[in-house]
């Protein structure tokens, strides 16, 4: 017997003011403002609690009331919209109301976990690795009108009449990335399919989409769909729930990622259930961390004893594909990769009619701080315009130094396709020389700084939260932190590192804003001149021009010792840093003539001029070493001259 908690759900803001910008199509050209200055939601909720009571699953019985205050119009004060246009408001409101019955109205449910341990650990995605195993009993229901029958998400279903069908297929579908099974015949069909799927943050939605195909295997048919969704928990587990049989409740939990767990789910509209297998590979947090298949966790763990990632370079090589789609056009596949990182953008070769192509290209980027993804593209050239065949996101946090990551990605918005690829963070010693001798003093002294977390910021959104993020600012260099979401508590524990010029150590927190000008929460000023070298010191600074908020920081002044100085000037020359500048020059013309050569695609071209700009500022920062380095040398060149001239010029001593 199930345990139900009814609940009525009265929530009425008229305190509010919310203004969206909207850009206008034709022949309304321009810009208008939505102003939402209050909403009403009424309804009975219904609470299921769910893993003996670690969480509870809730949703709206039935369609709730929902009143909204919508004004939408374009010119006048910038308060309010000054030209109303009649039915926008009509529109927002069942919009709105539509959007809750497809996410939370009966049997559709949310899940609320109660978590006995707070590991404070974000997650910002998953690998999910996906079986689509067998249906059963796929018919129709006497009691149920499925001819031109609009299901809930608009789209006609038909074809199931008399318990008669032809061919079915699974569409497996996460956000952007779909996946197909092949076609089974019978009303209990098998397929036996695995996917890869990612996962974009704490939770997803697998979505389970049946088609069917006419004898000719020509004509494709929408049937009906069900889902899984999944949620990470912040004592690091993840729950899976769905709707079961006559609507009940599926959940499971898993402790550990690698753990397999089997569903078996109700579809909408129509008999039949779809048996499933899902495996949550590995979650990865915010803090740079990753839960690996075996429960394990990355040593990369996000406490203040991070590495620093200035100085590093990443080596990415694509090593193959497999059942990459066939070009449209041309019905082959002429396989390349751009893959982009940052301003840094690199190209494979392309490989002649093979949907199953080997590069083994290799790439090197300079590693970039704040969670900066990895991009791939890949596209089927064709004489008459090349044919993107999918693109996908990589998260390279948790790269260790010493190991490297072999994982096969699979490509978005396609309907197949995976390349493999190979993540390696190595040192990058240049990068490191030039922060040691940067800084123009006598042994190459630097300022580190980590910035852990903070505490007691204001709330900038209406929500009550924050979006905040640093930007840190030492002299006219600027870096940044990450961005932490809807928090007034966040962490990021990220290291930056400066050569020390004692110019002001300036924190800026912000408010991150999509739409909105970004906002400040706070500044300060961090001091490191009295630190002796080589020692850290830790401390809250408390933020200034608003009424609360603090940063704890840990900051250091680095002095190479005498040894590692000498031995350091020992190995490096003047002319070595030259001709380490002079090479990187060389490999990049190289590059770039080699695009020209194979068509002078614009993107990677202008990227290519960025890169040449960067290196041309390492070499104005040698250069301008070296021009220091002179006028010292000159100096002390006058000064041994002026001291030989008063030396010599002194009259002999005559003696007694």
């Amino acid at each position: 017997m199930q345990q139900v908690m009814r609940l009525g759900f009265d929530w009425d803001s008229n305190e509010m003011s919310v203004m969206l910008l909207a850009k206008l199509a034709k022949p309304l050209i321009g810009a208008a403002r939505i102003v939402i200055n209050s909403i009403h939601i009424k309804g009975d909720l219904r609470l299921i609690p769910i893993l003996d009571g670690e969480a509870i699953l809730y949703s709206f019985e039935s369609t709730p009331e929902v009143r909204i205050g919508v004004a939408f119009g374009s010119g006048g004060n910038p308060a309010g919209p000054g030209m109303e246009l009649p039915g926008v408001s009509t529109w927002l409101v069942k919009l709105l109301t539509e959007t809750i019955v497809k996410t939370m109205v009966e049997p559709r449910r949310l899940c609320f976990p109660l978590p006995s341990v707070d590991l404070r650990k974000r997650a910002v995605g998953g690998v999910l690795s996906v079986n689509v195993i067998s249906a059963s009993n796929l018919g129709r229901d006497a009691t149920s009108e499925l001819y031109n029958h609009q299901s809930s998400n608009g789209r006609s279903t038909s074809g199931i009449a008399d318990n008669k069908v032809s061919q079915t297929f699974i569409e497996v579908e996460v956000g952007n990335l779909a996946r197909k099974t092949s076609a089974s015949k019978g009303p209990n069909p098998t397929w036996n399919s695995t996917f890869n799927m990612v996962l974009h943050g704490d939770t997803g939605v697998v979505k389970f989409n049946l088609y069917e195909l006419d004898p000719g295997g020509v004509k494709v048919t929408y049937l009906t769909s069900c889902e899984i969704k999944v949620k990470y928990v912040l004592d690091g587990s993840t729950v899976f729930w769905a709707i079961g049989h006559n609507s009940g409740v599926i959940a499971k939990r898993t402790e550990l990622c690698g753990q397999e767990v089997g569903m078996v789910v109700q579809f909408e509209d129509i008999k039949g259930e779809l048996t499933v297998s899902l495996v949550l590979k590995e979650w990865q947090f915010s803090d740079g961390s990753v839960t690996l298949s075996n429960g394990s966790q990355s040593p990369f763990d996000g406490s203040p004893k991070l590495q620093s990632r200035t100085g590093r370079k990443l080596r990415v090589t694509v090593i193959e594909g497999r059942a990459l789609a066939v070009n449209s056009k041309s019905g082959k596949c002429d396989p390349y990769v751009k893959v982009q990182y940052g301003k840094a953008l690199y190209k494979t070769k392309t490989l002649s009619h093979t949907s199953q192509p080997v590069w083994n290209y290799n790439f090197e980027f300079d590693e970039i701080t704040g969670g900066e993804y990895l991009k791939i593209k890949c596209y089927s050239a064709d004489t008459f315009g090349d044919e993107s065949i999918g693109s996908a996101r990589v998260n390279l946090e948790g790269l260790l130094d010493g190991g490297s990551r072999d994982v096969w990605v699979p490509l978005e918005k396609v309907g197949s396709g995976e390349i493999r690829l190979e993540i390696e963070p190595i040192k990058n010693d240049f990068n490191s020389d030039l922060k040691q001798g940067s800084s123009g003093r006598v042994g190459g002294s630097w300022i580190e700084l980590v910035i852990m977390e903070a505490r007691d910021l204001v709330a900038a959104d209406l929500r009550g939260t924050s979006d905040p993020y640093v930007r840190v600012q030492y002299g006219s260099k600027k870096k940044r932190t990450k961005v932490v979401y809807k928090t007034l508590s966040p962490s990021w524990n990220q290291t930056f590192e400066f050569p020390e010029t004692g110019e002001p150590l300036i924190l800026h927190v912000k408010d991150h804003n999509a739409v909105l000008p970004t906002a400040s929460i706070g500044h300060c000023t961090v001091e490191y001149s009295m630190l002796p070298p080589n020692q850290s010191a830790e401390k809250w600074i408390p933020l200034q021009g608003v009424r609360s908020g603090e940063v704890h920081v840990r900051i250091s002044r680095k002095v190479p010792d005498l040894q590692k100085k000498t031995s350091l000037q020992a190995d490096e020359s003047p002319f070595g840093k030259g001709r380490k500048i002079s090479a990187q020059m060389r490999d990049i013309l190289k590059k770039f003539t080699g695009l020209i050569d194979e068509g002078g695609d614009p993107e990677a071209l202008s990227l290519a001029v960025t890169e040449i700009e960067g290196i041309q500022d390492e070499q104005d920062v040698y250069i301008g070493q070296l021009e220091r380095e002179k006028a010292a040398l000159l100096r002390k060149i006058q000064e041994l001259g002026s001291e030989i001239s008063r030396t010599s010029s002194t009259p002999p001593r005559m003696p007694f």
